[in-house]
């Protein structure tokens, strides 16, 4: 039988239902789980017409590779490849001793960020949350508030956050780093972008898919985002980037560019904004794929990224300084002086 397990939304009926049915007729053989691997894709894949791949011809080119004597591993790069001809961070196959994961996204953008550098020089050892993901600190004379976040898997709670917001009253200007923050939940996402606005405020959009057409996806529906009851900050933000901002760190910047007290810095965020979603093949692989995009306020897609308001790199004279150019040049920005 089949498993389906969501995240945050539920997809509609008359997709589980479909799914169970092909599942009825598949067993574990190489061409049945191909079957059903493709079928899957086809039906419920958000981004075939986006990124104008033609599955008809990816079934065509591996097909023929598969036969009823291959081994798992075999099989399993037919699948993995398949997979990656959609260059969607968002789609994993999983089996026992395998996993696939398509990182095309960042690899070969330059990192744009040194850790050890900003433990060493930005950071007094203040933290919250669990797994240290987020610190903060008062930098230029505590006239600036630098908040990093590393990951919107790892959960903060309000008290802690009003926390850290008190602790910056008296700066003019907050500094928001997400780069290297591969996403996570978007509660915990819209959890800290809800202190940054004091009305409630369109942010973007999200399609569900109505059908098994590569186009048949319902009319864009308003995402909404909603101040906090906490301590807010209204007063002038940069929130940085690089390429390994992904999936709900791609989303929390994408709100964060409408506010009109938020400035974005650094490099093009990775991307990943389609809804993932897992399913199961016959044989009990995972399947894991994107199929409700979300759209920006212009309703465009954001799936390969969002530009910054400000491009800049990391430079390797201020590295040797033990200086982050992307802090720095923020740091100028909030307080006039550049």
């Amino acid at each position: 039988m089949r498993r389906y397990t969501t995240y945050l939304l539920s997809l509609t009926v008359a997709f589980l239902t479909a799914g169970c049915e092909m599942a009825d007729v598949c067993d574990s053989s190489p061409r049945q789980n191909f079957e059903a691997f493709w079928k899957l894709l086809d039906e419920n894949y958000c981004y075939f017409d986006y990124k104008q791949v033609d599955w008809d011809e990816v079934y065509n080119q591996y097909s023929p590779m598969v036969n009823e004597t291959m081994n798992e591993s075999e099989f399993f790069h037919i699948l993995s490849d398949m997979a990656n001809k959609l260059k969607d961070g968002h789609i994993n196959v999983r089996a026992k001793y395998f996993f696939s994961a398509y990182d095309g996204w960042y690899i070969g953008s330059p990192s744009n960020f040194n850790w050890n550098i900003i433990q060493d020089y930005y950071q007094d050892g203040q933290y919250a949350g669990a797994f240290d993901e987020i610190r903060y600190n008062q930098l230029a004379d505590n006239q600036v508030g630098y908040i990093y976040y590393g990951s919107f898997s790892e959960s903060i709670l309000e008290s802690e956050l009003n926390e850290i917001f008190d602790s910056f009253k008296d700066c003019k200007g907050l500094i928001i780093d997400v780069r290297n923050n591969g996403g996570g939940s978007l509660t915990n996402s819209d959890r800290l972008a809800s202190r940054f606005l004091d009305t409630r405020t369109l942010c973007g959009y999200i399609q569900h898919k109505t059908g098994k057409g590569h186009g048949d996806f319902s009319t864009p529906y308003p995402i909404y985002l909603v101040p906090s009851k906490g301590d807010l900050w209204l007063k002038p933000v940069i929130v940085l980037t690089n390429r390994r901002c992904f999936s709900a760190a791609n989303n929390f910047v994408s709100k964060m560019h409408v506010l009109p007290n938020v400035y974005t810095l650094g490099d093009t965020t990775g991307g990943g904004s389609g809804f993932p979603f897992t399913s199961e093949l016959p044989n009990g692989w995972e399947v894991r794929f994107s199929t409700s995009p979300i759209l920006d306020i212009n309703k465009q897609h954001t799936e390969f990224g969002i530009a910054p308001d400000i491009q800049i790199s990391l430079d390797s004279k201020d590295e040797e300084k033990r200086k982050d150019t992307l802090i720095e040049t923020a740091i100028q920005h909030l307080l006039g002086t550049n």
